[in-house]
């Protein structure tokens, strides 16, 4: 953790490779599709829990899925071929009283069909997979994204405890056109727990990356900061590889990339 840091930040330091700029929105947009879906899934239940006590013992599950600018949070029962229980939709604002609720019961589309089944398919993975780890005090959450061809189940650990944000211990499992598994590995090969309190003031906080995770921040990373930097104190995140130093400013919600010698180089200035 590295406190009151005070980063200034010039264009010359920024990485000016076109494919790395291809790079960093690939990841903005992946993390945006990441957060609109966990959003979704946060404020989704509370309405649900809010509006339907009734159909608590129903629920089998739920996911959340976004299609144009509408971001859907879908309850479904216990059933092998399920029954929609409710849904939840929002617009980009995820303005909590402008959500569309809806309890008409149905079978689920083809899409969400689609969404259903490799959830279902990541899940059981996971319960069967010596690769998935579970710690104390955190949760698995399984995050489905279809875009596309590309279907893929992004599985975060998420805390069950407040006063901490969780990086690491992600995975991603991908799909075929058919919704079978083609491939899964994990993202970081270990977790990152930093602690914040309401008395700190604005800090930059920071983790690494092994050279398997790879040299930018990942998709993971910015959705986690997307859904929790709100509820701390932190100005910028820093994740640190050999080769880059990637910058979240967590006001702006915006991503710089910079080489390792350009920002050792400023630091050191």
């Amino acid at each position: 953790m590295i406190k009151n840091l005070l980063l200034v930040i010039l264009t010359f330091y920024m990485v000016p490779a076109v494919s790395q700029e291809k790079e960093k929105q690939a990841i903005l947009d992946e993390a945006t599709l990441l957060y609109n879906s966990e959003r979704a899934s946060w404020h989704g239940t509370d309405i649900f829990m809010a509006k339907f006590p009734e159909k608590k013992d129903k629920i089998g599950g739920y996911f959340s899925y976004s299609v144009g600018k509408l971001h859907t949070c879908l309850f479904f029962d216990k059933e092998t071929s399920p029954n929609v229980l409710a849904t939840i939709a929002f617009n980009d604002s995820f303005v909590v009283e402008a959500a569309e609720v809806n309890s008409n019961n149905r079978k689920l589309n083809t899409l969400e069909t689609d969404y259903y089944t490799i959830r279902q398919k990541a899940l059981a993975l996971a319960q069967n997979d010596s690769l998935f780890k579970v710690y104390n005090n955190t949760n698995l959450n399984f995050i489905p994204v279809i875009a596309g061809n590309s279907k893929k189940v992004f599985v975060l650990t998420g805390p069950s405890i407040t006063g901490v944000v969780v990086f690491g211990n992600d995975y991603l499992i991908e799909f075929d056109k058919k919704n079978n598994i083609t491939s899964k590995k994990a993202l970081h090969k270990n977790i990152i727990p930093i602690n914040y309190s309401d008395s700190e003031n604005e800090i930059a906080t920071m983790h690494n990356h092994l050279p398997e995770t790879g040299e930018f921040i990942t998709a993971t990373d910015v959705c986690t900061l997307m859904l929790y930097s709100q509820y701390t104190h932190w100005s910028q995140h820093l994740v640190l590889s050999k080769k880059y130093v990637s910058v979240w400013d967590c006001a702006k919600e915006s991503l710089l990339i910079m080489t390792t010698e350009a920002w050792e180089k400023m630091t050191k200035d």
